[in-house]
């Protein structure tokens, strides 16, 4: 099971459906308009092969106080935060704070997508790291923390999540 954790508002539904789309068929079709999407209110399920079958349980940004009963089955977490957005910035790194030292995600990976990055205002992942103190919240954390940058709207950075997801899911037999 991967967890994929935000705030409201950051794009996880959009970006679920757009990897749900890369990883049907060849993988390689174009994206096409993005599809509708509403805030996820509770949880999601969606299944992606990469190309074994990972499960994604998207839950919905205000859960953010019961997410931790979710951890038991976790062996990955996606953590998106929005590039776009720096009055968000502390708050997510508050909430990424207490996933990394959450115990029952100690032997999780972890994946940080910064996303929006189509947006013409978005911060650079160089000024988000620099501004979170990224590396120095990266050193110190139990677990395996990677990072990337993302348009889920425009499909950017895409294949490298699907390959993390990949490799991952390898990784953890």
């Amino acid at each position: 099971m991967c967890l994929l954790l935000g705030p409201s508002g950051v794009g996880k539904t959009l970006l679920v459906k757009r990897l749900l789309k890369l990883s049907s068929g060849d993988g390689k079709g174009e994206l096409g308009d993005p599809p509708p999407t509403r805030p996820t209110v509770g949880t999601d399920l969606t299944d992606i092969v990469v190309p074994r079958r990972v499960t994604v349980r998207e839950l919905g940004g205000c859960m953010g106080p019961i997410w931790p009963s979710y951890y038991g089955s976790c062996r990955c977490l996606l953590f998106m935060m929005d590039a776009a957005n720096p009055t968000q910035l502390s708050a997510s790194c508050v909430q990424l704070l207490g996933l990394l030292s959450a115990e029952e995600l100690a032997g999780a990976s972890v994946l940080i997508l910064f996303n929006k990055i189509d947006l013409p205002c978005y911060m650079t992942v160089e000024e988000m790291k620099s501004l979170m103190r990224l590396p120095d919240i990266i050193a110190s954390a139990r677990q395996n923390v990677s990072t990337v940058e993302i348009s889920a709207r425009r499909g950017t950075g895409l294949a490298a999540v699907l390959r993390w997801l990949q490799d991952t899911h390898r990784a953890d037999g």
